[in-house]
């Protein structure tokens, strides 16, 4: 035990005179998080809260084309302005120096190509119903007379968002047409306008929409930026302890630190513990920081809170079997590099394609199939989908049974490759 705790106490020194190292563990972590919680809140805000800057350039010579503004203006997403004097020109230089991130151009016969349209659709109706004889109205298969309005955006504008605004827009005038279409077709049947009690169940959206997260138990766990990021960015950074640990295992080697341990009975395996127990607690103190950040330092920061899951213990043996992975694959990198550079270099940049494939960066399930079955292979794509069961989908064991025979698969992998080596080079 007493050589135990000497072994332990030199691991810690060692750890503390690594400055770079302990910053990448432990400063890196907490900017990381921070600014990419930040980002992905306001990009969401951007969609779901602020108001989008519009510029609408009216030259329709009807009332529709007001009447598309007013109903752009009700829907609360847009903040616009209204100009009839500018041309194609004067609209695009102003999106181009992001003055507004889109505009619309109503054209001049926005009105009259809509009652055009309302017109056979209502003679069309008429007619199938018996109303009027066929022979008043247009052939069915005339086209009907197809307008366009332009829209511009600002070229920095990503396409999800994009097509998400052109949907919304597209919404607004399908309700438009509709509403025409209707006073043409009582129009056409002697009406001066659609009857009030009518008007009033138009008016009405008797469909309501409920919008619930899928989650197991009674407990309910509402995703937002920080449940998605906190877990996921603070598993991104425990992994950087590569180039801590494997540059130590590295330096160690180097100097003939193995090669004294050697002469002395037990001294190496209790050397190897020794850097298992601090990581592990390294590695435990990161995400305990993180998740307390996330939980009360972030609701003063206008960041949504970090809600921690109901399965606690669950919680722990995902989060100790992640850093186990971590200080596995570390050691690996270490026995294996012949330098310190080569370790730091070949460790992060693996942990990076390991982010990057694992749904750390972007969500596996958008990427191509070939992709999301690559990324099967990164171990931070099995400690994500663990954690993404625990905070976002209230998880129970069943659900993390992949998680945790992937994680012990990988585990064992690291130490049995780790011992191949050591064994080779004479060290145990």
């Amino acid at each position: 035990m007493n050589k135990l705790k000497v072994s332990l106490v030199k691991e810690i020194l060692l750890l503390l005179s690594d400055k770079v190292g302990l910053l990448l563990m432990f400063v890196m972590p907490l900017l990381l998080v921070f600014i990419i919680t930040v980002v992905q809140d306001s990009a969401f805000k951007l969609v779901n809260e602020n108001k989008i800057e519009m510029l609408v350039v009216n030259k329709d010579q009807g009332n529709l084309g007001d009447s598309l503004i007013d109903k752009l203006a009700i829907s609360g997403s847009f903040n616009i302005e209204v100009s009839n004097e500018l041309d194609k020109t004067d609209i695009k230089k102003q999106t181009l120096n992001r003055d507004k991130l889109i505009a619309i151009l109503i054209p001049i016969n926005f009105t009259k190509k809509i009652n055009q349209n309302s017109e056979k659709t209502s003679n069309l109706m008429l007619t199938e119903f018996g109303v009027i004889d066929s022979s008043m109205v247009q052939p069915k298969n005339q086209s009907y007379n197809n307008y366009n309005l332009d829209f511009y955006f600002d070229p920095i504008l990503q396409e999800n968002f994009r097509l998400s605004i052109l949907s919304g827009i597209n919404t607004v005038i399908v309700g438009i047409e509709n509403r025409k279409m209707l006073q043409q077709l009582f129009s056409d049947m002697g009406y001066d306008k659609i009857p009030n009690h009518i008007q009033k169940e138009l008016g009405q959206q008797n469909v309501s929409i409920n919008s619930s997260p899928a989650s197991n138990g009674s407990s309910v766990m509402v995703p937002n930026s920080s449940q998605h990021n906190v877990p996921a960015w603070s598993l991104f950074a425990m992994f950087f302890m590569v180039i801590s640990l494997g540059g130590n295992i590295v330096k160690e080697r180097l100097s003939g630190s193995f090669v004294r341990l050697q002469t002395i009975p037990i001294a190496f395996f209790l050397t190897i513990w020794s850097k298992v127990i601090v990581y592990i607690f390294v590695s435990l103190s990161q995400l305990t920081i993180m998740f307390c950040i996330g939980m009360f330092v972030f609701p003063y920061l206008g960041l949504p809170e970090l809600k921690m899951p109901t399965n606690i213990l669950a919680l722990i043996v995902i989060s100790v079997l992640s850093a186990y992975a971590a200080i596995s694959y570390s050691m690996l990198i270490g026995v294996y590099a012949k330098t310190q550079d080569q370790a730091g270099g070949f460790g992060a940049i693996s942990i990076i394609i390991f982010a990057a494939i694992g749904g750390i960066w972007v969500p596996s399930f958008i990427m191509p199939e070939y992709m999301q079955n690559i990324g099967m292979i990164s171990p931070l794509h099995w400690c994500i989908e663990g954690y993404y069961s625990l905070f976002l989908k209230n998880g129970e064991w069943n659900e993390l049974t992949g998680t945790l025979i992937y994680l012990l698969l990988f585990i064992f992998g690291c130490q049995f490759f780790t011992f191949i080596k050591l064994r080779k080079q004479n060290y145990i």
